[in-house]
């Protein structure tokens, strides 16, 4: 009798096994985060949450009494972390003295004399470095790969570059004199909001110059003489150690090419490694623009699509921890670059010049702080030489409110 059983199929042949080798696998890191009071004692990382709604009011303020409705209403978009304004105000004693109003017994306030030098010079430093200090928001266009940023993007990213934030809306700023320009799209008829549909470019389009160096290739030029393999200075904080596998990952993640944040990265694999390094490199090169070297992480997500970055881009903050530090502060993350902080003389970031001036105001929070915790105690206050000049110099109405 004829069996029905069905001869068995020969094997299909096994591909090459070339198309299953990878040169990196993927590696999961994941470690818990671990806190370095290092960067807790930084005065100009300690308070960087409220530094700039205390810089922005004073600019707003004069050192003559002001009501304090003509700035009540801009708490949203100053940013206070206190509801009121008002609150905000009477957190800083050393930069804003309250008094009692004409009538009805409304708060006035003014800037101390120093909080207004402050004021002076910040306006100074800036007349003084424009050129550097506007260089920077030109890298950072460059770094973007149509060579333009949407305005209200390049407005949020003037504070932490150091530029005035008004730098777009004062005519004698003329930024065209820096090779800006302001370009306008169709979008702009239909919206209300000045800055929609616009966006910024350059007058030259980055065309007329070779692009500039990324700090990590003029790092590894100094360091090896040659930009052919341009590793990340690592920097591990006291007791994170990574696992076997997460080092070996690590030291692979060093030897593989290096793409500029200024080059094209079209044909670059997105989800490799080579990409992640790409990412971790373009947010070195931003942050080292930074004054502070430092931002809230939030703030970042509006250039993800602009500088090519993935969705999840802010994992790499946690996957390299040697690069990067999430400083945890009042209910925020803020990212820090370890090596503008811990690597001293041996590093090319190159210090912003309105970085002092950040340091002085971050010491006027601080002498804020201790005034607050003297009046508590019922000891006087310490104040300025010159600020006890002009409380003396002051009349009834503007004499400054006890706590």
């Amino acid at each position: 009798m004829r069996s029905l059983a069905r001869p068995p199929r020969p094997p299909k042949p096994l591909p090459p096994l070339a198309a299953f080798v990878q040169s990196m696998g993927y590696v999961e890191v994941k470690m818990r985060w671990k806190k370095d009071a290092s960067f807790d004692a930084v005065p100009v990382l300690a308070h960087a949450r409220d530094l700039r709604p205390l810089a922005a009011l004073a600019r707003l303020l004069s050192p003559s009494p002001t009501p304090v409705s003509a700035v009540s209403k801009l708490r949203r978009s100053l940013e206070t972390s206190d509801r009121r304004v008002a609150s905000f105000l009477r957190r800083f004693p050393a930069a804003f003295v309250e008094s009692v109003g004409p009538e009805h017994n409304h708060p006035w306030f003014r800037l101390s004399p120093s909080a207004a030098r402050l004021q002076q010079e910040e306006r100074d430093v800036f007349a003084a470095h424009r050129a550097d200090i506007t260089s920077r928001l030109r890298r950072l266009i460059l770094m973007s790969p149509a060579r333009r940023l949407p305005l209200t993007v390049a407005q949020g990213m003037l504070w932490h570059l150091g530029i005035p934030e008004d730098y777009f809306k004062r005519p004698d700023f003329d930024i065209g004199q820096d090779g800006f320009r302001i370009l306008t799209t169709g979008d702009a008829v239909f919206s209300e909001d000045e800055n929609h549909g616009k966006e910024l470019g350059l007058i030259d389009d980055g065309k007329d110059q070779e692009m500039p160096l990324s700090v990590l290739q003029m790092g590894a030029i100094r360091r090896f003489g040659s930009a052919e393999e341009v590793p990340f200075p690592l920097f591990p904080s006291k007791g994170l150690r990574l696992k076997r596998k997460i080092g070996d990952w690590m030291e692979g993640f060093q030897k593989l090419p290096c793409i500029s944040p200024y080059e094209d990265f079209s044909n670059i694999h997105r989800g490799s490694d080579v990409s992640e390094k790409r990412a971790v490199g373009v947010l070195h090169e931003l942050f080292s623009l930074f004054v502070t070297c430092s931002a809230e992480r939030r703030r970042l997500l509006c250039l993800r699509t602009h500088l090519g970055l993935s969705q999840k881009f802010h994992l790499v903050f946690e996957r390299h921890p040697h690069i990067f530090y999430l400083l945890l502060k009042e209910k925020t993350c803020f990212v820090v670059l370890k090596e503008a902080y811990m690597a001293g003389g041996h590093t090319s970031i190159e210090e912003h010049p309105m970085l002092e001036v950040r340091s002085k105001y971050a010491r006027l929070m601080q002498e804020s702080q201790e005034i607050i915790r003297r009046r508590r105690s019922g000891k006087p206050a310490q104040l300025d030489p010159e600020d006890q000049e002009s409380e003396g110099s002051k009349g009834v109405n503007s004499a400054a409110i006890p706590s």
